[in-house]
């Protein structure tokens, strides 16, 4: 089997992608204790059924992604706490961010992301996990936020669900046993032909409005979910944003922030900047535009209320080589 594929299913790798970083960083295999190791060269090279296989630099399997480790340095970096807080993932994608703030012991975590189906089913099974997806950062609000994340928790149910018992009784019905009746027999609550035909085509007509999605539904809570408490503001706010600048997200951010919470984004200047000053392949090389991405968030963040804490280097660079940061902020009043 390939080796990247026998991770994966082997469980030491959530994805592909991580598999063939985790072989990039050395995988080693063997079939028995007395025989020797084999290197993994390559994500094609081929692991026998049933080998061993050692991982000589696990810290690429730690998250979901390398997100996962971005963050943690950058927690690190900041000192901020994440124990028991509530927090909110912008550009979710696969779960790396969220997935180092469940190991970093946070409450809950509400992911949004433009996406649809990108969070990694372990996360998505988690109960303290509400994903909300095709969602744009940029528009959010708290009431959008607050009803999306009510969707997410909920199921849909029609608003006036079939009744089996509303069907009137046919004339005679009585007659379906064979009975018989005396001269006492009472007729006049029967249903009339015309009643049953009628009945038959609401329903009939209900049928065909169901079959195309345009019978009326109403929300209801999923049980898991019943006592489950949306926050109106978040303890944390982090974010991973891809083909977008911080500059738009940020004022749609700042009201979901608590009043003493922190905001720790990071930032990829390639979408920072102008097309004529990233190179080729999109990789920024002119270093010295860093300062001007920084100075440029800094000043964001002041025009939408926000104090900047730090500018952090982000501990690993972007799988496309560019250089990446975070920007720990927090409501300029609470400095």
């Amino acid at each position: 089997m390939r080796a990247d594929v026998f991770l994966v299913e082997g469980g030491h790798a959530a994805t592909r992608s991580q598999a063939q970083r985790l072989i990039a960083a050395g995988v080693q295999w063997r079939l028995a204790p007395t025989l020797p190791w084999h290197a993994v060269a390559k994500n094609g090279d081929d692991i026998p059924a049933g080998a061993e296989v050692q991982l000589l630099d696990a810290a690429e399997a730690k998250y979901l992604s390398r997100g996962g480790l971005k963050l943690e340095g950058a927690l690190a970096a900041s000192g901020i706490a994440v124990v028991g807080q509530h927090c909110l993932d912008v550009g979710q994608s696969t779960g790396g961010f969220t997935d180092c703030l469940l190991q970093q012991g946070a409450a809950q975590v509400v992911g949004v992301d433009v996406g649809q189906a990108q969070l990694h089913e372990r996360l998505r099974a988690d109960p303290r996990v509400i994903a909300v997806e095709g969602l744009n950062a940029r528009h959010l609000t708290p009431d959008t936020l607050h009803d999306a994340v009510e969707e997410a928790l909920s199921e849909r149910a029609e608003a006036e669900p079939d009744d089996n018992h509303t069907q009137p009784d046919a004339p005679y019905a009585w007659m379906r046993n064979g009975g018989l009746i005396d001269d006492d027999y009472d007729d006049s609550d029967d249903a009339q032909e015309h009643e049953i035909e009628a009945f038959k085509a609401e329903r009939a007509a209900k049928v065909k409005a169901r079959a195309a999605g345009e019978l009326p539904t109403v929300r209801r809570r999923r049980r898991e979910h019943k006592h489950t408490v949306i926050p109106a503001q978040f303890d944390l706010i982090v974010g991973d944003l891809s083909f977008i600048s911080l500059t738009l997200v940020l004022p749609a951010l700042v009201p979901l922030l608590s009043p003493q919470g922190d905001l720790l984004l990071l930032v990829k200047p390639q979408f920072e900047l102008q097309p004529g000053q990233i190179g080729k392949g999109g990789v920024v090389r002119d270093s010295a535009l860093y300062a001007v991405v920084e100075q440029r968030l800094r000043q964001a963040c002041v025009d939408a209320g926000l104090h900047t804490v730090a500018w952090l280097p982000s501990p690993i660079e972007g799988g496309d080589g560019n250089r990446e940061f975070f920007i720990h902020a927090r409501h300029a009043a609470a400095v």
